[in-house]
């Protein structure tokens, strides 16, 4: 483990260098990994995981995720098994389902924790709020947490190009003497960058403030205020749309993602620089009471008892189609969908 500085407040960090994939592998000889669920971070990181040598199953039940596992290899009855058939198998099961699927499921998965097994999580939800969850683990196995810091898509894609996605790690519990080395092994193996320390709780807290702040939720409601003030003010889509959307995600994202805010701001005109350090202050000073009422919503519970109720309900994914449908339908996304088309790349 090194100890990094990062902006004067130093982390325990575990790099590919320092934990090299052939390590990950020893410590993981001998171990079937069952990657329980085949939906947004399952083919990742079981796909990953396979590619790097480990000995990897997928419990998935039959139905659209099973024909997707089936094209990306997996053979039934080898590879892919009915999920409770797979945790049998299992020496780590990296439980990879949807929070209400979790709740749902364990039960079923319990049954099969016997000591010794480990059980892996990429999101700190289940257990952080086990009260609400009813997800409590037994005594004697290993609970683990590697939570790769983006979508499972994103994980594989940046696998397959060579590169790695950075996760954070933790232990909960550690009934073995060996939850350590298992979950940095794992987190190794699913193809992260780095490893950064954290706990089941921090994890948990940062990620549904993320998701609903700056990562999706804020970004998006940003976004439509100036597409429609553009708009309104007699800004064609297309003009509204690049200025919006366009130039942020193909120009400017890019420059601060490979050496900062500052680094891109120098690479802009001095206008664009004044204008963004004199506004930056009154967008910071309006946003900040919305995220710390944000962060208070998700600390006290509130927050998660919504998603569960919501997504446990029978017709979830219907009404979810719905509104992600009207997003879709709007008339700044319909743009993008054009605006998109007309890249060089896709001409």
């Amino acid at each position: 483990m090194a100890i990094i500085n990062f902006g004067g407040v130093d982390e325990n960090v575990v790099t590919r260098e320092e934990f090299s994939l052939e390590k990950a592998r020893e410590v993981m000889k001998g171990e079937t990994i069952a990657v329980i669920g085949y939906g947004v971070q399952g083919p990742g990181q079981s796909l990953n995981l396979r590619d790097n040598g480990f000995n990897v199953i997928v419990g998935q039940r039959r139905g659209s995720t099973w024909d997707k596992a089936v094209s990306d290899g997996w053979v039934p009855g080898e590879t892919l098994f009915e999920i409770e058939e797979a945790c049998e198998r299992a020496t780590v099961i990296q439980y990879l389902l949807s929070d209400a699927a979790q709740i749902e499921l364990w039960p079923v998965v319990k049954r099969h924790l016997a000591d010794g097994k480990a059980l892996y999580f990429s999101h700190g939800f289940a257990i952080t709020y086990r009260e609400r969850t009813n997800i409590i683990p037994p005594a004697g196995v290993d609970v683990i947490l590697v939570a790769p810091k983006g979508s499972g898509t994103s994980l594989r894609r940046m696998f397959l190009q060579g590169r790695g996605l950075n996760s954070s790690y933790a232990i909960y519990q550690d009934a073995t003497g060996r939850a350590r080395e298992r979950v940095i092994a794992l987190g190794i193996g699913v193809g992260s960058g780095y490893l950064f320390e954290t706990t089941f709780q921090r994890e948990v807290y940062s990620d549904l403030t993320g998701e609903r702040g700056t990562l999706m939720g804020a970004i998006q409601g940003l976004l439509l205020a100036q597409y429609e003030v553009l708009r309104e003010n007699g800004h064609s889509p297309s003009e509204a749309f690049n200025e919006t959307v366009e130039e942020l995600t193909q120009s400017l994202m890019p420059l601060f993602a490979e050496n900062g805010m500052d680094w891109m701001y120098a690479n802009c005109s001095t206008t664009a620089q004044r204008g963004a350090l004199d506004w930056m202050t009154p967008f910071h000073d309006a946003t900040r009471p919305v995220f710390e009422k944000l962060y208070r919503e998700v600390a006290c519970g509130n927050e998660a008892q919504r998603s569960i109720d919501s997504n446990s309900q029978p017709d979830y994914r219907e009404k979810l189609n719905r509104e992600l449908s009207a997003l879709r339908d709007s008339e700044m996304w319909r743009t993008g969908a054009v605006v998109r088309k007309l890249r060089p790349e896709n001409g």
